[in-house]
């Protein structure tokens, strides 16, 4: 199977941007005129319009859709697809929230990052009578809790974070993720941690049975302590690299997105395990902007991709699980891959959501944690 490496989430430090969104979000005075523009009607959008008269803007990221995509889509559909690259959600949210039309119709951001955008009243409702191919959806796939129904994003990969470790390597596997905070002497500086905000904070919030989306200072603060303490016991914090540390033998443990494990490598002896005290479970979705003055042909784009030739290649090229039964049956997964993983499954995590203002105490908290020496 091959992998595209890019780079979904990058450090607490680029998130300035997205965390004055959610500020908007929990009330905060919004600038963009598209907030204030109203939703389409049923009635208003034409499931008979000539596609070929419109045109799409997506941004999402790097190797994230195959390379032919516009190509094909002009074939498929007639009209003209540009695609315009980020880096991260928060590099995304830039384009989206500044003020005026961005000029984006559909943006792949992640669950929390589209919650927010809806509460700022920047997206289209999902018409789903011009989007035949939510069908093949699994079930599971409209019970995420920042969007229960998928009213305004439709998920188009998912996942969870666990522990990712050589079992040839460690003396006993990992089952909690106390292992990861606090690990034995033959792991001692050879552990990772992620520093996305939220992904630094997740290890100890569940080893201390908390919600990963806790807004109490007693807990966030329980939870620093704990994340401080095993800061001398780190090999480093890596969000990216952090399959090549175990290859390598560099690192034996760490926190990884269960995609990024490269657990189908036989060679190395890599494996993956969800902590006893339970995880998350992330989701990248695709929205539609309201601003957008082609939302026929961008709700076109979605249907297209959903369809189960075009979606299965995000399964078969970045190794993450798509929420699309018929292509996930299209899918060959080779042994030991973690593509394998049920929705019921996934559906344990619990969905990371944007907390408006509180998010602020996370960033806090991992700018305050990585800083220190």
């Amino acid at each position: 199977m091959s992998r595209t490496r890019f780079t979904r989430r990058l450090p607490a430090a680029v998130a300035v941007v997205g965390l004055a969104l959610a500020v908007a979000a929990c009330g905060g005075e919004s600038t963009n005129s598209a907030a204030s523009a109203p939703a389409a009607t049923a009635d208003q959008l034409n499931p008979n319009a000539d596609l070929s008269k419109q045109s799409v803007n997506v941004t999402v990221w790097d190797g994230y859709t195959p390379k032919e995509l516009p190509q094909k889509v002009k074939d498929k559909l007639k009209f003209p697809l540009k695609i315009t690259l980020h880096a991260t959600n928060e590099e995304a949210m830039a384009k989206l929230t500044a003020s005026g039309d961005s000029g984006i119709d559909v943006a792949f951001v992640s669950g929390q990052y589209a919650q927010a955008l809806n509460e700022q009243g920047l997206l289209e409702p999902i018409h789903p009578e011009l989007i035949p191919n939510l069908s093949n959806l699994y079930p599971e796939a409209t019970q995420l809790s920042y969007d229960k129904g998928n009213k305004y994003s439709v998920p188009y990969t998912w996942g969870t974070t666990g522990i990712c470790y050589r079992s040839d390597l460690a003396k006993t596997p990992p089952t909690s993720w106390k292992d990861l905070l606090s690990p034995p002497a033959w792991a001692d500086k050879k552990v990772t941690m992620m520093t996305t905000e939220r992904w630094l904070a997740l290890p100890a919030l569940k080893a201390l049975h908390y919600s990963v989306n806790t807004d109490k200072d007693d807990e966030i603060a329980a939870a620093k302590k704990l994340l401080v303490e095993a800061k001398p016991h780190l090999l480093g914090y890596d969000d990216t690299t952090f399959g090549d540390k175990l290859k390598s033998g560099e690192a034996v443990m760490v926190e990884a997105w269960d995609g990024w494990c490269p657990t189908t490598d036989e060679k190395q002896n890599i494996k993956f395990v969800v902590p006893k005290e339970g995880s998350d479970l992330w989701v990248d979705t695709m929205v539609i902007l309201k601003s957008s003055k082609n939302k026929e042909a961008a709700h076109a784009l979605i249907n297209y991709i959903l369809d189960p030739e075009i979606h299965s290649w995000a399964a078969a090229n970045i190794n993450y699980k798509v929420p699309n039964k018929a292509a996930m049956d299209k899918v060959t997964i080779p042994k030991g891959s973690l593509l394998g993983i049920k929705p019921a499954e996934l559906l344990n995590g619990e969905s990371i959501i944007d907390l408006g203002q509180a998010s602020l105490k996370y960033t806090r908290m991992s700018t305050e944690i990585t800083a220190q020496s």
